[in-house]
């Protein structure tokens, strides 16, 4: 399980925390990869939030960036990098609503009766 879950005004979320390494890498276990993606899989939002130690930046990652994060440095795999929390937060909070709308919409959709032709 995730070191931090947040409830942002009704949305839950996982965070990951990992301090990026002298050699560019973030020590995650196939265990914690494998969490992500099933929660990932079933809709759910989860990240991988890094700091480089010598600085305030922090990069965040995906859930579902696991899989390259175990095997490729930081640089490498996609993620987004701010200059402290305030940024990341301000960021973070279109991308959690976008993520529950879509998710929404596509519950509603399965509920909806199949049109007869």
């Amino acid at each position: 399980m995730p070191d931090v879950h947040m409830v942002w005004d009704g949305l839950p979320l996982w965070f990951e925390l990992k301090i990026i390494s002298k050699v560019n890498r973030i020590n995650i276990t196939p265990h914690q990869v494998a969490w992500h993606m099933a929660y990932y899989a079933r809709g759910g939002l989860s990240f991988f939030l890094a700091k480089a130690p010598s600085s305030r930046n922090i990069v965040l990652f995906s859930g579902s960036k696991g899989p390259e994060l175990i095997t490729k440095p930081v640089s490498e795999v996609q993620g987004s990098w701010f200059e402290g929390p305030a940024p990341l937060f301000e960021a973070l909070r279109p991308e959690i609503e976008e993520h529950f709308r879509r998710a929404l919409r596509l519950e509603v959709e399965a509920l909806r009766p199949a049109r007869r032709v």
